[in-house]
């Protein structure tokens, strides 16, 4: 059988039964490509087309692609020891991998709990703030706060935490014990400074906890950027100053790291080396196994455990929540060798190094259209976010931004770039080991795409 039927066998039982994310179940979804081979930054399709890969997988591919270091480190693990049960067990790559986690964070996040990917990093979080705060006798405090525009993961649970409205437009999710603050978007700001604009995003905090109750709120759960929301970055001291109104009312503070750990701003962790304060509990996933296989990580300080070690709790103290595959050993010896390679390579000088260049080029592609209404981004993190007409109606103007993201999608698809479109946004995160030449070749390819796009909308 040759190629070509085999790749519209393929084709075909996708759309029969493969059920993607985020997919329309009335369509019929033959319009998935076949990603049939890989290497550095690149992809390939089934008629071997070349595409960087803009939005690095899912934010993930920190390393890229054809990393045979990592492959071979998964096969001999597989080899030696593919499971153990964590309930009665350890394992060698597994102690190994959390106490290297420790000493990349902050220096009092001690404690990693595995898990299987972002959304039960974030699920086990909640959980956990819930189990601590029984454990000292507050079981009145549970209320979760959140922003708009955050997203968190696809369980029930974090979902629900999750502020992105528009992916909850036919699912259900938890309404009770979880309430969500405004946009921090500071293009929203009107005519106020950035700082007046900061100081009403802390206030906002401090008076919800305090019309919820201060004995009635567990934490506060956000993303140092918000990256699915379209690459978001509060203003500048937003993250301290929320922080420290949280330690004020005894709320915790969850710094969602999936996308920003392990290099993705130049730094393992950006939540102390970027936005200068320490939480009380950071997840990450993603880039921890550069996406060569699924884990994720909750990671608590040692203040929360030593005051849980204190309880006058009378019953049990048992955190009862874990996963079949928490501290897996094939994914602890992945997480393990991505770790050794970033510190080999000096990925996190590179991405430092090379960051103000990408921001250099993403910010005169901004200036340069004026399809585009706002070009911003963090470490090797953009987005180009076309003009949105305030002056529309929601429904109007939502089908003109749903047409401009699809419009730059396919202007960049058929030039040989992947990108992530969100709405009116196209999002791109690279590998970590793009060149200065990839990012020109990268933003050559958009700045043509979106010439095509404007003339088109003319």
């Amino acid at each position: 059988m040759n190629s070509f039927l085999n790749n519209n066998f393929i084709k075909d039982y996708d759309s029969q039964h493969f059920l993607h994310p985020w997919e329309d179940c009335r369509t019929d979804n033959s319009e998935y490509k076949i990603i049939t081979n890989s290497d550095g930054i690149y992809l390939f399709d089934e008629n071997g087309k070349k595409y960087i890969d803009g939005p690095g997988g899912m934010w993930c591919v920190n390393l890229g692609y054809g990393r045979k270091e990592i492959a071979k480190e998964i096969a001999l693990q597989c080899e030696k020891l593919s499971y153990f049960s964590p309930w009665f067990a350890t394992a060698e790559p597994s102690a190994l991998l959390a106490k290297k986690i420790a000493t990349l964070t902050p220096k009092n996040l001690n404690t990693v709990f595995f898990t299987t990917c972002g959304s039960t990093a974030l699920d086990s979080a909640v959980r956990f703030v819930h189990y601590y705060f029984n454990c000292l006798n507050k079981g009145e405090k549970k209320t979760i706060i959140a922003r708009e525009k955050g997203y968190h993961g696809s369980t029930l649970l974090s979902a629900s935490i999750s502020g992105k409205e528009r992916d909850k437009r036919v699912l259900d999710t938890i309404v009770s014990g979880i309430k969500f603050l405004s946009d921090v978007n500071p293009n929203l700001r009107g005519k106020c400074s950035e700082q007046e604009w900061c100081n009403q995003k802390v206030s906002e905090l401090e008076n919800t906890i305090l019309e919820i109750g201060p004995s009635k709120v567990a934490a506060f759960v956000a993303e140092p950027v918000l990256a699915s929301g379209g690459v978001i970055i509060p203003p500048k001291g937003y993250h301290k100053k929320t922080y420290e109104i949280c330690k004020k009312y005894d709320v915790l503070y969850i710094s969602d790291e999936v996308v920003t750990a392990f290099g993705r701003l130049g730094h393992w962790f950006s939540s102390e080396d970027v936005f200068d304060f320490t939480p009380d509990i950071i997840t990450c996933a993603k880039g921890l196994t550069s996406g060569y296989i699924p884990m994720g990580a909750t990671i608590i300080s040692d203040s929360l455990i030593e005051d849980i070690k204190k309880s006058t709790h009378t019953n049990d103290l048992l955190f009862s929540n874990g996963f079949t595959y928490s501290g897996h050993p094939i994914a602890s010896a992945a997480a393990l060798k991505t770790i050794e390679i970033i510190e080999e390579e000096k990925i996190l000088d590179h991405v430092r190094d090379i960051t103000p260049y990408f921001q250099s080029r993403l910010n005169k592609l901004g200036e340069k259209y004026d399809c585009i209404g706002d070009a911003r981004g963090i470490g090797l993190l953009g987005c180009l976010e076309g003009y949105s007409n305030p002056s529309l109606d929601e429904k109007k103007r939502l089908e003109i931004d749903h047409h401009f993201g699809s419009l730059i999608d396919k202007a960049a698809e058929k030039r040989g770039l992947l990108v992530r479109p969100i709405i009116n946004m196209c999002v791109f995160s690279p590998p970590l080991i793009i060149t200065k030449s990839e990012i020109d070749l990268m933003f050559d390819i958009l700045d043509d795409a979106v010439s095509e796009v404007e003339k088109n909308l003319k």
